[in-house]
Formats: C-alpha cells, sequence, structure tokens
C-alpha cells in the first residue's frame, strides 16, 4: 500500500514539474520530483528510493525534451547518497537537509551536462543557485506535508485524536461542591 501512495504522489510531482513551468518560466528550477525522491530516500527503503529516483528523472528527461538520462542519474544518485547518509547520520530536521541535497542533485546535473556537451539554459552558478533556492524553499514545505500525509506516526495521531481530546477534558482539577 505503501508504494501505491508513493507512485501517486510521485505522478502528481512529475506533473507539476512539467505543467507548472509552461504557467510561469521560473518555476522550471523548483524540483518537484527530487523532494518526492528525497522524502522515499529519507524513509530509510533503498529499492524504493533508487526506483523512484530512476522514474522520476528518466519521465522529466523524456518529457523535457532534455537528454535523457542525466536526471534520472542524477536523481538515482542523489537517492543512494541520500539513503547512504541517513543511514549513518541523523538526517531528521528538514532545514538541514533540503538544501544539501538540492546542491548535490543541482550539481550532478550540470556536470552531466557539461559531460556531455549539452548546452544549459543559463550560466552554470546561476542554474546551481536558482534550482537550489527553489528547491529548498518549496521542498520544505512539501517534505512536511508529505510527512503529515504519509507517515505512520501522523496516521495514528489522526486516529487517537478523539481519545487525546476526551483524556484532556477528563484530566482537570476535582470539582468543589
Amino acid at each position: 500500500m505503501p508504494q501505491l501512495r508513493i507512485a501517486a504522489v510521485l505522478a502528481l510531482a512529475i506533473l507539476l514539474q512539467l505543467s507548472l513551468r509552461k504557467v510561469w518560466p521560473p518555476l522550471v528550477f523548483i524540483d518537484f520530483p527530487l523532494v518526492v525522491v528525497v522524502y522515499v530516500a529519507l524513509q530509510r527503503e533503498a529499492w524504493q528510493a533508487l526506483i523512484t529516483g530512476t522514474l522520476a528523472g528518466l519521465a522529466v528527461d523524456a518529457a523535457s525534451g532534455g537528454v535523457i538520462g542525466s536526471g534520472g542519474f542524477s536523481k538515482t544518485l542523489t537517492a543512494y547518497i541520500i539513503f547512504f547518509a541517513a543511514t549513518r547520520v541523523n538526517l531528521e530536521n528538514p532545514l538541514l537537509r533540503i538544501p544539501i541535497l538540492a546542491a548535490l542533485d543541482a550539481t550532478v546535473y550540470v556536470a552531466l551536462h557539461r559531460l556531455l556537451g549539452q548546452p544549459l539554459l543559463m550560466p552554470v552558478v546561476q542554474t546551481i543557485a536558482y534550482r537550489v533556492i527553489g528547491t529548498t524553499i518549496i521542498g520544505t514545505l512539501t517534505i512536511l506535508m508529505l510527512d503529515n500525509l504519509l507517515s505512520d506516526k501522523a496516521r495514528q495521531r489522526r486516529l487517537f485524536k478523539d481519545r487525546r481530546r476526551v483524556a484532556r477534558r477528563s484530566s482537570g482539577m476535582p470539582k468543589r461542591r
């Protein structure tokens, strides 16, 4: 069941990535599929993270008309590095993890374009800076939202919400007569 939720969120992220760039061109620097890949990799599921990264990158590459494989490779490599780091270092702070991961993905993406001789839309430093800033801002908010929607802890909190409310009301001071 979690795989279906991840697939649905990934499909929504890919649709947002491809459609929002037509609405307002600066939104091309926000990498929605990368945010989903980061979320899955932080759940410490290696195969799910690698498959999610590969599918997200290849789908965006194929639909955007760029070099097919550069986005897939950068997101797969990013998913692996995140999974590896998350098993050894505590990456639970969303303000810390997204900028580092966005910078890693942007650097690999630009390096692959340079290696393959493909032109970038903007200069290298500007591309990396815009991708890091856009993905950091939107990614932090999206990770928090995904954590509230998809995690098991959030589901348990929603299930026991009424019980906590009743427990708080009844735990007051005894009434005086």
